[in-house]
């Protein structure tokens, strides 16, 4: 028999290549204590994950290509159009979901109406605009539901937001005061608007039995935001005086994890036959492994969502972004093809 000759085709990179792993052979260890254990690793059992690898989930009502969503960042501010905008481009390209940043300006001025406006860039993709607890208790007051319903509008936004941050609030010197709770106004939005629900907190996540009362109603969505990310109670620390920050700095870490809320919403499933929002699992979610490990690990139909690592790269060209997607949206196909979660 004949001896193959295509084996004795040189890779004109090999030398090169070699000379690299000699070079990296002693930087590349890696400790056992830093190994993740989050995960089984199965290299036996599949090769690598082809293009028509379906990842995606129907999220809201419509498909997500991939289950990430943008959570709230911004808007009102000189760069937030172009932040909005690429990510919103993202969106539409990656098959993703996005929550707007407060559109709290937009209920009295139209200024940086365009800030918010992504609908013609994001597509069909879910869109939802954003408004505060205190905005919401001001408006059940006043009795003017209506704005809200046509705020959604303007927007062609699938719905609202509503963000729930009594910490942001009590250390902002700017911040508001409500006196409701939360979980009336939230009942009384539910049956006094037209539009698909979601609630979430903005940096500290929810204990359990605040996820029970929200479980209990009959809202679309849940975001996390949890502690570990972008918080913002500690961020109104940041702006404050030194003085605030002496009095207040341990009470921006109270919260709790996406982690433990994952399992806290694991024990309210097993705990009740009733029907779970659609969860968006934010909060101290750094890139696709977190994701991966969070949103395989919970019970309930979920994405995963995150701000800061989308804000930094969203902030110049979209190119860049698109670079920064397209990686983490490739990292999560592998994930799904070689790792299981341990439970």
């Amino acid at each position: 028999m004949g001896r193959d000759k295509s084996r004795n085709i040189e890779d004109p990179t090999a030398a090169e290549r070699k000379l690299d792993h000699i070079k990296l052979a002693e930087a590349s260890r890696i400790d056992g204590d830093k190994m993740d254990t989050r995960f089984y690793y199965e290299p036996m059992l599949a090769g690598h994950p082809s293009a028509d690898l379906d990842i995606g989930k129907t999220f809201l009502g419509k498909r997500l290509t991939n289950p990430i969503w943008v959570s709230s960042m911004t808007g009102g501010t000189g760069i937030a159009a172009t932040i909005n905008e690429n990510l919103a481009k993202a969106c539409a390209e990656f098959g993703m979901g996005m929550g707007l940043g407060s559109c709290r300006k937009l209920m009295h001025d139209d200024t940086y109406f365009s800030d918010f406006d992504v609908r013609k860039h994001i597509g069909d993709q879910p869109l939802y605009a954003n408004l505060g607890i205190a905005q919401i208790e001001q408006i059940w007051k006043d009795d003017k539901w209506d704005t809200i319903l046509e705020l959604v509008n303007r927007l062609q936004a699938n719905g609202l937001i509503i963000h729930v941050n009594p910490l942001q609030e009590w250390l902002q010197p700017e911040g508001d005061r409500y006196y409701s709770k939360p979980i009336d106004l939230i009942k009384r939005s539910i049956d006094a608007l037209d539009t698909s629900l979601i609630v979430k907190e903005v940096g500290q996540g929810l204990g359990s039995e605040s996820l029970r009362a929200l479980c209990d109603l009959p809202l679309d969505g849940l975001e996390f935001a949890a502690g570990g990310g972008t918080n913002f109670a500690m961020l109104e620390l940041l702006r404050s005086d030194e003085a605030m920050k002496q009095t207040y700095s341990k009470l921006a870490s109270i919260g709790h994890t996406a982690d433990d809320m994952v399992n806290m919403v694991n024990q309210l499933m097993v705990d009740s036959s009733g029907d779970m929002p659609d969860l968006i699992i934010s909060g101290g979610v750094k890139d696709f492994l977190d994701g991966y490990h969070l949103i395989s690990k919970c019970y309930g139909h979920s994405v995963y969502g995150q701000a800061s690592s989308f804000l930094k790269h969203a902030i110049g060209s979209y190119e860049e972004l698109q670079k920064h997607v397209h990686a983490q949206v490739e990292g999560l196909r592998l994930a799904h093809t070689l790792l299981t979660v341990r439970r």
